[in-house]
């Protein structure tokens, strides 16, 4: 399992298949800053509240210099389905091989009802132009999450 990764170190590289039958890799946001969330599941209660509110701050956020990525272990297939189902406006890349959750520390042991199991890990990380890593929440809240990230795109 690989360190989690943190504030001020090189961001891990990473190309995936990504929805609109595209491979993304973190080199294609060279020169601006990426708001690189992870999530657990497409259209689950807390992902999907997460999409929306990051696809309703797109704009926003693009103005401030920033591009989004969203991951998870589902296929691009259930990535398209999910975008579809709520007019999602960001894009959402497919690490169905979790290499780069393990790359980033973010494919976790979990637990639930004493179960254990391996998940991903809720979080957000902001990359600077330079390719290092700004900013990173973990066990991230929903609930105003993605206001939280454009305030520190706008203060970094």
């Amino acid at each position: 399992m690989a360190e989690a990764v943190v504030e001020g170190t090189e961001a891990p590289a990473f190309s995936l298949p990504a929805t609109g039958d595209r491979t993304i890799s973190l080199s294609d946001y060279s020169g601006k800053f990426l708001v690189l969330y992870f999530y657990p599941k497409d259209d689950t209660s807390g992902c999907t509240k997460e999409a929306i509110a990051f696809s309703g701050l797109k704009d926003s956020i693009e103005k401030a210099g920033a591009a989004i990525l969203g991951v998870s272990p589902d296929s691009v297939v259930s990535h398209e389905k999910f975008k579809k189902k709520h007019a999602l406006e960001i894009d959402l890349a497919s690490d169905e091989e979790k290499a780069m959750l393990e790359s980033y520390g973010e494919w976790v042991e979990k637990s639930m009802y004493g179960r254990k199991y391996m998940g991903v890990e809720r979080s957000t990380f902001l990359i600077g132009p330079d390719g290092k890593i700004v900013k990173v929440w973990r066990k991230v809240k929903v609930p105003g999450h993605a206001e939280a990230v454009l305030k520190a795109i706008e203060e970094a």
